[in-house]
């Protein structure tokens, strides 16, 4: 006798299905639509579990799974969801976008269409500046005076490389050579999916404060607007356990174990011998990443920084 066919219904996530095909507004012409989605927190419990007795479960025993999946780092079971996005963007934060290499994208094409025409322009008020101690990052912002003037060259620019453009394409050129001098500052668009454990790596590293604002202003939409709506026990847990979590190397634990016995010169003495306390000429300590990132979760903590002391 063959066996028959399970019954199934498609996964419905209310809460998403409200906003599916709206827009949210990104930067000044950028936007993210959810075009559609596979699965939701319970395909990641059974994903889990393989097979389980529907009538004695509780959101509660999903939860703890759920939890503890994401803290131990079981990843496989989020592999089951995935999300597609329609973007728009602009090249040089779409540049950054697609070196996660874990999705599947397709991307509109200037040799085939015209190029999206329109480009991320900045108010006087929004040039940042380069941070001192960070070679990729910014920090701060120029005053409105000089960024008046940095906005007037920016538009005059981006106008003469479309019309520029546009030149080429009346004259007959090649859509695929007349868009080679475009700037980054231009928009494109793409369909991009991914399944739910790269979606939530792609997200702890561009909602970070070290990303750069732009791509984060898109991750954070995703994040806050889209995937909590989409798998709120996996995006509590992952809040908790991975994003707004602390967690400490072998050599941080040392120096906490040290410091929490009341032995700071040997908590000292573990950082030293990590290479965080070389002194600098000018006086100080040679920067040290790990030693600055260790000190601002001690901070966080309320806790005393032993080569403070």
């Amino acid at each position: 006798m063959e066996p028959r066919a399970e019954k199934l219904i498609r996964t419905s996530v209310p809460a998403l299905d409200e906003i599916l095909g709206q827009p949210f507004k990104v930067l000044d012409d950028g936007l993210i639509r959810v075009v559609d989605y596979m699965g939701d927190d319970n395909a990641v419990v059974q994903a889990a579990r393989v097979s389980y007795g529907a009538g004695t479960r509780k959101v509660s025993d999903d939860r703890g799974l759920i939890r503890y999946l994401l803290q131990h780092r079981h990843t496989t079971p989020f592999e089951m969801c995935s999300l597609k996005l329609h973007l728009r963007v602009p090249m040089d934060a779409w540049r950054q976008w697609v070196r996660h290499r874990t999705a599947s994208i397709n991307e509109t094409s200037t040799r085939y269409s015209l190029a999206i025409d329109s480009t991320q322009t900045t108010q006087s008020d929004q040039w940042r500046i380069q941070a001192t101690d960070n070679k990729q990052g910014s920090d701060g912002w120029l005053d409105s005076d000089r960024g008046a003037d940095l906005t007037r060259a920016e538009n005059a620019f981006q106008s003469e490389a479309k019309r520029v453009y546009n030149e080429r394409l009346e004259l007959g050129v090649a859509r695929e050579q007349a868009r080679k001098d475009l700037p980054l500052c231009t928009y494109t668009e793409a369909y991009w999916k991914m399944d739910l454990h790269n979606l939530l790596h792609f997200l702890a590293l561009r909602m970070d404060s070290h990303a750069q604002k732009e791509i984060r202003d898109y991750a954070t939409i995703i994040g806050r607007e889209i995937v909590s709506r989409w798998v709120p026990l996996t995006w509590e847990a992952f809040e908790d356990f991975r994003f707004q979590g602390t967690h400490f190397s072998r050599i941080e634990t040392d120096i906490l174990a040290a410091n929490g016995a009341g032995d700071t010169e040997q908590a000292v003495a573990i950082a030293r011998d990590a290479g965080w306390l070389k002194p600098s000429k000018k006086g100080g300590l040679i920067r040290s990443r790990e030693r600055m990132e260790f000190e601002a979760k001690l901070d966080k903590l309320n806790l005393p920084v032993p080569w403070r002391v």
